[in-house]
C-alpha cells in the first residue's frame, strides 16, 4: 500500500522529482560556450571571471533534499492511513496536504478529537472528507479562532452543540472569521435572526452572492423588502434552498397547478421545504379530487394518515 501510493505520487505529482535535477540533466553544453582572447590591458581578476564555473546544484543536496521530502509524504500516509483517513483522496483533492509539516497535522487531529472538543475518529474522518483544508489551516491563527467565534459570539451553548453545528456544516472550517463568519452574523442578526446558534450553518453562506440574492428574488414577485426580509426572519433554512432548483418550480405549480395567491407563502414559507414530487403534488392532488381546498400548513404539514383522516372529515362535512 505504502508503495503503491509513493508510486502513485510520483506519476501524479512529477514536481516532486523535476524541482530536484540530477547531475545527467546538467549537461555542460547546456551552457553558453565560453571562448577568451588574452588581453593584456584586462586585469587579472576580469580574466578569472570568464573562467568562472557556473552554478550547478549538487548531486548530494538534491539527492537529500528528495529523500526528506518524500520521509516527510511518506510519515503523513502511514499516519492519516492509521486514523483510517484516504491521503492519496486527500491530496487529489487538497494538494496544500503534500507540503503540510506532520507535526501540524498531528497538533490538528489532537485538538479535535480530544477533550473538550473530543470528536470521535469516525467523526473526525468525515469532518476531513467533506472540509479537507481542516488538516491545513494553522491551529492557533485559524482554527482555534473559528471554534472561539462560534461558542462566544454567535452563542453555541456548549461543546456538544459545537459537534452538532459542525457536523451539520463542517465547512465552517474552512471559513476565515474576519472575511466570512462574522460579515454573515452581523447580516442575519440585521435582519431580525436572534438566535443565530441554531443556525450556524448559514454562516459559511456568502451574503452578497447567496442570501441576499434570494431576498431580492421575493422583492421582485412584488413583495415589499420589509416582508420578503420577514419570511427568511420567520423560516430561515429558506435561504438553504435553490432558486432554480426550488422556489421557481414551486411557486409555478403553486400559481398555476393549485391556483393559489403566491402570497400565501408569506405567511408559510415552510411551503419550500416540502418535496414537490413527494408531498406538494399528491396532497394538492388528492385534494382536488374530493374538490376541497386547505389552507397550505393543514394541506401539508400534517403525516399521511392525518391528512386522510382530515380529508375524509371534511369531505363528509360538505
Amino acid at each position: 500500500m505504502q508503495q503503491e501510493a509513493l508510486s502513485f505520487l510520483s506519476s501524479s505529482f512529477p514536481s516532486l522529482h523535476h524541482n530536484f535535477p540530477t547531475l545527467s540533466r546538467l549537461r555542460f553544453h547546456n551552457f553558453p560556450a565560453l571562448s577568451f582572447k588574452p588581453n593584456t590591458s584586462s586585469s587579472s581578476s576580469s580574466s578569472s571571471s570568464l573562467f568562472k564555473s557556473p552554478d550547478i546544484p549538487s548531486l548530494s543536496s538534491t539527492t537529500t533534499t528528495t529523500e526528506t521530502l518524500e520521509s516527510s509524504i511518506h510519515e503523513k500516509l502511514i499516519y492519516l492511513d492509521s486514523l483510517g483517513i484516504d491521503f492519496l483522496t486527500l491530496i487529489n483533492r487538497h494538494p496544500p496536504l503534500l507540503s503540510t509539516a506532520l507535526s501540524a497535522v498531528e497538533s490538528v487531529v489532537d485538538y479535535m478529537t480530544t477533550p473538550p472538543i473530543n470528536f470521535t475518529l469516525q467523526d473526525f474522518r468525515r469532518l476531513v472528507s467533506m472540509c479537507p483544508e481542516l488538516l491545513t489551516s494553522p491551529l492557533t491563527s485559524h482554527t482555534i479562532p473559528v471554534i472561539t467565534f462560534l461558542l462566544r459570539e454567535v452563542g453555541v451553548d456548549s461543546i456538544f452543540d459545537l459537534r452538532q453545528a459542525l457536523r451539520r456544516r463542517p465547512r465552517l472550517l474552512a471559513c476565515s472569521v474576519d472575511h466570512q463568519l462574522r460579515p454573515t452574523l452581523y447580516f442575519l442578526q440585521r435582519i431580525g435572526i436572534l438566535d443565530p446558534h441554531k443556525h450556524t450553518y448559514l454562516l459559511s453562506c456568502s451574503v452578497e452572492h447567496k442570501l441576499v440574492p434570494r431576498i431580492d428574488f421575493f422583492e421582485k414577485l412584488g413583495f415589499s423588502r420589509r416582508s420578503a426580509t420577514a419570511m427568511f426572519k420567520r423560516f430561515p433554512q429558506l435561504f438553504n434552498y435553490s432558486i432554480a432548483e426550488n422556489y421557481e418550480p414551486k411557486l409555478n405549480y403553486l400559481m398555476v397547478e393549485m391556483e393559489r395567491d403566491v402570497r400565501e407563502v408569506l405567511e408559510f414559507p415552510q411551503y419550500f421545504s416540502f418535496s414537490l414530487e413527494n408531498r406538494i403534488k399528491p396532497r394538492h392532488e388528492a385534494c382536488a379530487a374530493k374538490g376541497v381546498r386547505f389552507p397550505l400548513p393543514v394541506m401539508l404539514k400534517t403525516n399521511e394518515a392525518g391528512f386522510r383522516d382530515t380529508l375524509e372529515v371534511h369531505f363528509c362535512n360538505e
